[in-house]
């Protein structure tokens, strides 16, 4: 219940559109937010806490007051929260990280003779902007690709097209110097449109200009001029063969889909102009845990393109944001046109969307791997680890298992080994699962530990099914060595299924802990409640690898179990076709579907084979 004053608040408070601003004893601003309701939208906050996310819950918990400015429409509530959650940066709001920062490249069409820059502030000053860019790195290869291809100033002087000589970038052909008259107002002009047009992403338009002058310079007979626009015209060329095409429809949209990691999102926006993929960014929202899809979208829609000086025609998105409505409407605003905003189901639009998601799934995990190629940030995760889970000591070297099969079908097990923090894969071990029938997850892990921790102590003989992976060498004596961790994937049910293991081989000096997936709590062995590492933790993310790493091979084990089995069944089941006409068969044709459509001629040929038994094939097959 919300305490007396709030509650008086409350009341008061109109059902008219507004933001709405929740503040900590201190006056801090802990959350921002709008509503097209204000009144409705506060009484959800502080009615009754079961229905909360945990985060909402947890600021909840911290709000002593509250206030209130009135909007006359959603889209304007949706403005000023942005000019708040900029201004106030709260605690509890997902937000664009180093949001103070991001660059532009800025054209200077106001000016005589335009300059290209790069500035981290629009203002309305009939300049063209393009951006934000992630970094100023990010601008400054942009930067450097125009200068390449196109001839325009890169000096601050004062253009009055009297100075005696020019700098060396005009006898390099990368200026058309207008500070010694070389080029009119006009003709310098229209470089600078090329350069729009070029970021615009209209390429075609570009290439047909140049091209019309190079023709032109040829029939005069200025070969030299000619020569230099060949030149610019191949490099544009080459640019532009680059550029995918990615719909067919040849429409401008921006895409944009993310990945979640932690606390977390990557997010990547690729720039779709004319059909064709003209340049990609990608940034990091912050705060964002326990946030719905939905809502990360939403939140990073109204800040992005709160700052972006283009809004395309059409948005194509991951998720459906959260007030869908309002947000279009203030798009609409920015752009003086029809936005539509998108979420594909099917088709080349939701394939685009899925390629976009993919590689922000892809440069966060090279984020990861390049986080874990830090020594002093690995060591600090173990430290949190040893911490985090009370564990007698650091671990050093820690062994994740997990389980693969379909239904019960083919089931194997995978060990994988950190040492250091670090994949350690002549370690790692394969298991089959000889003794479970059916679907029991718990038993076919108690097999794999059993078989496992039996041997410690031990160096014994490898057989083929407990062999290292094929780019490790065996190592016979890894069995022998007492991991510092080990970690099962799963629930607090595969934790007791390893704990009961470990009692029956009285093992009580190797620590045992579970790791969920849906919610990432970590169970530990003899604690009853689970354990929630910060979801920003390098803890939690190192862990998260090596559960992981485990999965994956377990699943490259299982599908590599299955074709040989489907190889063995498909042929095996034949009367009278044993192992060596088997692979002789296999031997000959390459695959089961080789033998299938191989004639009856063609299997009798096969050396050991009669004209009878490659009939029955045939049959069988």
């Amino acid at each position: 219940m919300p305490s007396p004053s709030i509650a008086k608040q409350l009341r008061a408070t109109p059902v008219q559109p507004g933001v709405y601003l929740l503040k900590d004893a201190q006056g801090q601003v802990l959350y921002v937010g709008k509503a097209a309701s204000l009144r409705h939208r506060l009484q959800s906050y502080f009615g009754s806490p079961v229905n909360l996310e945990p985060k909402i819950r947890n600021m909840v918990a911290g709000v002593t007051d509250f206030e209130f400015i009135v909007t006359d429409t959603e889209a304007e509530a949706l403005i000023l929260e942005n000019t708040f959650i900029k201004s106030r940066r709260p605690k509890y709001n997902a937000r664009l990280k180093d949001d103070k920062t991001y660059p532009y490249l800025k054209i200077g069409l106001n000016e005589e003779f335009p300059q290209v820059y790069v500035t981290r502030r629009v203002t309305n000053d009939g300049a063209r902007y393009f951006g934000p860019y992630a970094s100023a790195g990010s601008v400054r290869k942009t930067m450097a690709l125009l200068k390449k291809l196109f001839p325009y100033r890169s000096c601050t002087r004062e253009i009055r097209g009297d100075d005696p000589r020019p700098c060396l970038e005009y006898y390099i052909n990368r200026c058309v110097a207008p500070c010694i008259g070389a080029a009119s107002r006009e003709e310098y002009g229209k470089v600078i449109d090329q350069v729009v047009m070029f970021m615009e992403g209209r390429t075609e338009a570009v290439v047909r200009d140049l091209r019309g002058k190079m023709e032109d310079a040829a029939e005069a007979w200025e070969f030299e001029r000619a020569s230099r626009l060949r030149d610019q015209l191949r490099a544009i060329e080459r640019v532009t063969e680059g550029q995918k095409v990615v719909s067919l429809s040849g429409q401008d949209e921006d895409v944009i889909a993310m990945a979640r990691g932690g606390d977390e999102a990557w997010v990547e926006v690729f720039f779709v102009r004319g059909g064709k993929l003209i340049g990609r960014e990608h940034f990091v929202m912050g705060g964002v845990q326990d946030d719905a899809p939905e809502r990360v979208m939403a939140d990073f829609v109204k800040q992005y393109y709160d700052r972006a000086p283009h809004v395309p025609p059409r948005l194509l998105l991951q998720h459906s944001p959260e007030d869908a409505d309002p947000i279009r409407e203030w798009l609409e605003q920015k752009r003086g046109r029809k936005v539509e905003l998108r979420t594909p189901q099917r088709g080349e639009k939701r394939r685009l969307v899925e390629m976009v998601a993919e590689n922000a799934g892809q440069r966060m995990e090279q984020f990861k791997v390049k986080w874990l190629a830090d020594e002093d940030a690995l060591e600090s995760a173990m430290e949190e680890l040893q911490e985090g889970l009370n564990l007698p000591r650091l671990p050093l070297r820690m062994e994740c298992y997990d389980i693969s099969n379909i239904q019960g079908t083919t089931p194997v097990g995978s060990m994988v080994v950190f040492e250091n923090g670090q994949a350690k894969s002549s370690h790692y071990r394969r298991f089959k699962i000889r003794s479970v029938d059916g679907i029991d997850d718990y038993a076919m892990m108690q097999e794999m530990l059993r078989r496992r921790f039996q041997r410690l102590g031990q160096r014994a003989a490898q057989s083929d099914d407990e062999a290292p992976p094929d780019d490790g060498a065996a190592q016979g004596g890894s069995w022998g060595i007492l991991p510092d961790l080990v970690l099962i994937d799963g629930g607090k049910g595969h934790l007791n299924a390893a704990v009961e293991v470990f009692l029956e081989l009285g093992i009580d000096d190797v620590p045992l802990a579970s790791l969920a997936k849906e919610h990432e709590e970590i169970f530990v062995r003899d604690m009853q409640e689970s354990i929630m590492l910060p979801r920003s933790s390098p803890a939690l993310f190192l862990v998260q690898r090596l559960r992981d790493e485990a999965h994956r091979f377990a699943v490259t084990y299982h599908q590599r179990s299955r074709t040989r089995k489907g190889l063995r069944s498909a042929i095996d089941v034949v009367p009278g076709i044993g192992p060596k006409r088997r692979r002789m068969l296999i031997r000959r044709f390459g695959s089961v579907k080789g033998v299938k459509d191989a004639s009856t001629d063609e299997l009798a040929a096969v050396p050991g084979m009669t004209r009878t038994l490659a009939e029955r094939i045939k049959d069988y097959l």
